[in-house]
């Protein structure tokens, strides 16, 4: 686990915890803000993840909780430096939205990642001039310089593929996203080599939903499923929109998700049958 992406999730085990007990207790989100001086919405994102942690803070909440073991809140307020402890990624705000940000933690942290792609190459997967042409084309009229940044995260984010600890990854590509040309047929061809050889790497499993079979299972379009080592936080869908995103953790949204991945590799050719499929393809790009 990345130092970046173990702040989030402690950020949000944290956020979990004090939840647990302000609800425990029967206190209301307004009276937890007003004890540390702090909006209803100041709570909620706490309780979230989304925002840092002052020590102070969790310090007064604690004490409003009835927290008074001294091991109990040393655990929790040890967490509050673990917290804050800036992402690699953070060096990229000025052209990463913060709605991202968090995304970018948590599957620096997950253990699996799973996930279903109807328009792109998933980001672990993309060559640099594949990614560079989905870029440029998503933020029209920004900077050689932006782009090139976004580009140059990206990559870095493929860093998990070969790491001591990577995380296992499950995908499944819709045909459409091999079909659909960025960048021209040399860049498609690079790209399809590249996927060839990311299926050699064995802790991912890439499968394809063929044309050929129709209606499938990923009619709600593309998602991510995280898991994560730690037992006390739960799988999260990610959902990427426009300009923002949603991330999911109530376990009945979960399982659907679940359903929906565990049905589409059902339908897929198995994951060794992977290869030749993308051979096939590549040779229509010669």
């Amino acid at each position: 686990m990345s130092s970046g992406g173990g702040s989030v999730v402690r950020r949000i085990l944290l956020g979990s915890q004090l939840r647990r007990l302000r609800e425990s207790r029967g206190i209301t989100r307004e009276a937890a803000g007003y004890s540390i001086r702090a909006s209803e919405s100041k709570i909620s994102r706490l309780e979230l993840g989304r925002v840092s942690f002052k020590a102070r803070d969790v310090e007064d909440l604690l004490t409003l909780y009835g927290v008074t073991d001294e091991a109990e809140r040393g655990a929790l307020l040890s967490l509050v430096k673990e917290a804050n402890v800036a992402g690699w990624w953070h060096s990229y705000s000025d052209v990463l939205p913060g709605w991202f940000q968090t995304y970018i933690g948590l599957e620096g942290a997950a253990s699996v990642i799973r996930g279903y792609e109807a328009q792109f190459v998933h980001g672990l997967l993309q060559t640099e001039a594949y990614a560079h042409a989905v870029v440029e084309r998503g933020m029209r009229g920004a900077s050689r310089e932006d782009v090139d940044r976004r580009v140059s995260l990206r990559l870095a984010r493929q860093k998990l593929l070969v790491a001591e600890r990577a995380p296992e990854v499950q995908l499944v590509l819709d045909e459409a996203v091999l079909r659909r040309v960025h960048g021209g047929p040399e860049v498609m061809r690079g790209q399809l080599e590249h996927l060839i050889e990311v299926t050699e790497l064995p802790q991912v499993s890439l499968q394809i939903v063929p044309f050929s079979h129709g209606w499938h299972h990923g009619e709600s379009g593309t998602f991510t499923l995280l898991t994560f080592p730690e037992s006390d936080l739960s799988d999260v869908v990610f959902l990427e929109q426009l300009t923002s995103a949603l991330y999911l953790d109530k376990r009945e949204d979960v399982a659907q998700y679940e359903r929906a991945m565990r049905n589409l590799r059902e339908e897929c050719p198995p994951a060794d049958e992977t290869p030749a499929l993308l051979r096939r393809i590549l040779s229509e790009f010669a």
